[in-house]
């Protein structure tokens, strides 16, 4: 019989009926349920994909993801690819008369990273070549995943984004595309671009100006600095502060807590993104904005580039 995981703590176990055997996954305080055969049409191939963990917990209706990167913890092509895979299967096996569905959560097994963001190795090769079209293609990809999750997938559940360190550039945007993030209290954000004469292209100024109003995004976005999740707190970015190593555990919580307000709270999302009334076309014109200032950067802009993508690659082989 095929089997399927279910994504909780160890000292959870119990909560979600005591005897399951656990498989330790990523670190000591997760477990992984193995015990619990597959519920009739969930998709084999979404638990086969190569740099994302997918883990459903049917009791919640909730499914978890953990990317799980091979290489620099960024949003590289095979990544993506995953996460177009990861998209496409829930929104055809998922929702109303199909497998139930009601959150979707986005981790990382990355230590101390979220994500480092946009593939500044590919970046610096396609600028090199002068190849506009490979970074537009690059962009536009970003987008369509960022517009889809914005969009819930056209799936009546709530989205969160739950960081347990680092989420850069990219990784930054990426979250804004949650209906909730959730960041335990170690965990940081920033757009760096700016350092080496770019702009974030793939959903900040969309985001950030409906969400915090253009003057405060334009702050962010041009200001190079790193946020604690406390901060982001406090302007309504961040929705959870967990403590460290409890992320998982406040996500739960926050399922829990939700469980009757579900209904009126997905709605409320509904409602408030039909006010922002942000459609594809604009997040990839701002990406095309994006690609050319991309080709105006200067050699000692690439070298500053490099620079972070060395560092950000330290980072990684250390964790």
């Amino acid at each position: 019989m095929d089997r399927v995981g279910s994504g909780l703590e160890e000292r959870g176990a119990a909560e979600l009926g005591g005897d399951e055997p656990v498989m330790p996954l990523g670190d000591e305080s997760e477990g992984l349920v193995v015990d619990r055969a597959l519920p009739e049409g969930l998709p084999q191939p979404l638990f086969e994909l190569s740099e994302l963990d997918v883990l459903y917990q049917e009791e919640q209706q909730a499914l978890w993801t953990f990317m799980r990167p091979e290489g620099r913890p960024s949003f590289t092509p095979p990544m993506l690819s995953d996460f177009e895979n990861w998209q496409s299967l829930i929104g055809s096996h998922f929702g109303p008369g199909k497998v139930p569905l009601r959150y979707l959560i986005l981790g990382s097994r990355a230590p101390g990273v979220f994500c480092f963001g946009g593939d500044l190795a590919l970046f610096q090769k396609l600028i090199r070549e002068r190849n506009r079209e490979g970074l537009v293609h690059y962009g536009h990809r970003c987008c369509e995943i960022l517009h889809r999750n914005i969009n819930t997938l056209d799936i009546p559940m709530l989205t969160i984004g739950l960081v347990q360190g680092a989420a850069l550039g990219g990784g930054f945007e990426a979250l804004l595309s949650f209906d909730y993030i959730v960041a335990e209290r170690s965990a940081t954000f920033g757009l760096p671009e700016i350092m080496f004469g770019l702009f974030p292209g793939m959903g900040a100024h969309a985001l950030l100006s409906r969400k915090l109003g253009s003057a405060a995004a334009d702050r962010i976005i041009v200001s190079n600095e790193t946020y604690t999740a406390e901060q982001l707190h406090e302007l309504g970015l961040v929705h959870c502060l967990a403590e460290d190593g409890e992320g998982i555990e406040a996500c739960r919580d926050f399922i829990k807590k939700s469980e009757r307000r579900h209904t009126g709270l997905v709605n409320a999302r509904k409602a408030m993104k039909v006010s922002w009334d942000l459609e594809l076309e604009e997040l990839t014109r701002i990406t095309e904005i994006w690609a050319d200032a991309a080709l105006q950067l200067r050699e000692q802009d690439l070298k500053i580039m490099n620079r972070l993508t060395s560092a950000q690659q330290r980072l990684a082989n250390a964790a």
